[in-house]
């Protein structure tokens, strides 16, 4: 039977309008390659160890993309961090949507900004700014000024090299994220659908997940009378549905992967590739993927989903799709196998976000800076930016052993909603380390199940990173690019063609010879010559 569900209440407020201020450095300083900022002066002003981190209060400049719900000046967050080490920000914010372009504009105008905060610097851009001394050097810093930092790239290795440049250096810190195993958003069956099929076990190979999709569009799982059910449902061109079935096939990626045996593939040009868009037309031409897949928007798809039509879609959890409350009975999808493979390739999430925090050579004071931003990979610093300060929306029960319970949220109301407001690190990837400790005490029911979901479906099944995040060179990087700029546009026309019958599959050797003409080996090639350099760096 249809379970009514009350419409989801996590929603973002409008984008507030925002200038950028003409003069991003505070202190004026427009020299290009200033690595060490003001010298002893600076260094003379830091404590290398507890609060404050400056004798003498300190003003910087940081930029970042803002959602629009909470001015940063009023965030209690950044006020807790002002009074805690002395450092005073001037907030250059820009729109997360438009972020990009502003950035772009601030590095061409010459006046940059001493911090960038969740700015998502792309690899070509710190070896290009980098190379051009607009980003500072981070790792004599980071060794002397950042034991929280240092801890963790210590511990993980990989994740060093993925963040040092061809020239030796590091210019932005990552985001890590220890605990959460997706690559992309996962999938989720409609729980009251497979309740009406009277479900038990869910599907494990393709054959069996056409069969799930053929009884939802005739069966009329939610008990309307109309076969409006909708089984399979995409909102971003199949980019939310492409890395799963392309596992099906033995493909971790949909477009550079490296196998088990380190050859780096270019997925599509190869037969996993051919035989997902197979799948997917046969999905199509049955009409059990959603016709409007290729052209509709999220929200689309969401009023779709929420009228209880769509079977299978893809999202962070199923009740933000659907609406109400978290709920066990909309299920986990479980990665597929097709006959091509003994088991499913299934991408994991790398564990980190590069390009989360630089230091420009306007900044008088990077040693301040790094001590300011290393407090947000420790523990403590962590738990204030995720979770706001402790007696607002959450407390501990036995802070030695980290144990904590959550507050009533004041005035009531969401609490995710609510924590929007106290700290940056919502909608964003704020430099900081996520990690199981923070919610300790604090994870629901739900939140355990989804945990064990993950560890059974996707962790305990050999689920991997696709490709690491790695530097090319200049050179490497402008032929990529180029590249990519036609190749894409190629792949994504001839993906829809192919999946809505526009074209024959037959037609694929011809597909393949263009691909290979337009340099789809060479971008195999690439990125094999920077794998081999980033495994033995």
């Amino acid at each position: 039977m249809y379970k009514s569900r009350k419409a989801a209440s996590l929603l973002l407020a409008g984008v507030m309008t925002v200038t950028l201020l003409a003069g991003c450095g505070s202190n004026g300083d427009k020299e290009k390659g200033n690595t060490t900022g003001a010298g002893a002066g600076a260094a003379a002003n830091v404590n290398k160890e507890g609060f404050p981190i400056v004798n003498e209060k300190l003003t910087l400049t940081l930029m970042a993309p803002d959602i629009g719900i909470q001015n940063w000046n009023d965030m209690p967050v950044m006020d807790e961090m002002e009074k805690l080490t002395g450092i005073k920000f001037e907030y250059l914010n820009a729109p997360r949507d438009s972020f990009d372009t502003k950035k772009n504009l601030v590095f061409a105008s010459g006046d940059y900004p001493n911090v960038l905060f969740g700015a998502k610097l792309t690899q070509a851009e710190e070896l290009n700014y980098g190379g051009q001394g607009i980003l500072i050097p981070l790792e004599d810093l980071i060794d002397e000024y950042a034991p929280n930092v240092k801890k963790l790239l210590e511990a993980y290795p990989d994740i060093r090299k993925s963040i040092t440049a061809p020239d030796g250096h590091i210019y932005s810190l990552p985001r890590f994220d220890l605990n959460q195993p997706w690559y992309r958003n996962p999938l989720w069956y409609n729980g009251d659908f497979l309740k009406a099929l009277d479900i038990k076990k869910i599907p494990e190979t393709t054959e069996e997940l056409y069969t799930y999709l053929k009884r939802v569009k005739e069966e009329d799982p939610n008990g309307n009378g109309q076969k409006d059910e909708i089984p399979l449902a995409s909102s971003s061109k199949m980019r939310d549905l492409r890395t799963w079935i392309l596992g099906a096939f033995g493909a971790y990626e949909e477009e550079i992967y490296v196998d088990d045996k380190d050859v780096v593939h270019y997925t599509p040009m190869e037969e996993p590739y051919k035989a997902y868009l197979e799948y997917m037309n046969r999905l199509w031409s049955e009409e059990l993927l959603d016709h409007e897949s290729f052209s509709q928007t999220d929200d689309q798809k969401k009023a779709k989903a929420k009228n209880n039509q769509v079977g299978l879609f893809s999202e962070w959890h199923a009740y933000f799709t659907l609406g109400g409350e978290p709920d066990t009975e909309d299920v986990l999808f479980s990665p597929v196998k097709s006959d091509m493979v003994a088991a499913p390739a299934i991408a994991k999430n790398r564990g980190y976000s590069t390009g989360a925090f630089a230091i420009t050579s306007s900044n008088k004071a990077p040693e301040a800076s790094m001590r300011w931003v290393d407090y947000l990979y420790s523990y403590d610093g962590a738990m204030l930016f995720d979770k706001g300060p402790e007696g607002t929306l959450w407390k501990y029960t036995d802070k030695a052993s980290m144990t904590k319970e959550w507050l009533p949220v004041p005035g009531g109301g969401d609490r995710e909603e609510y924590r929007s407001t106290l700290t940056p690190n919502y909608g964003i990837a704020a430099p900081m380390v996520i990690s199981d400790d923070l919610t300790k005490g604090l994870k629901t029911e739900f939140d355990e199940w989804v945990a064990k979901e993950n560890k059974e479906k996707l962790l305990d099944r050999g689920a991997r990173v696709p490709f690491p995040a790695l530097f090319l060179t200049a050179e490497e990087s402008a032929e990529v690019t180029k590249l990519r700029s036609d190749l894409s546009t190629y792949v994504m026309q001839m993906e829809a063609k192919f999946i809505t019958g526009q074209d024959s599959i037959s037609g694929w050797d011809k597909y393949v010879g263009t691909i290979k003409k337009m340099g789809g080996e060479r971008m195999a090639a690439i990125y094999q010559t920077a794998y081999d350099r980033w495994k033995t760096s």
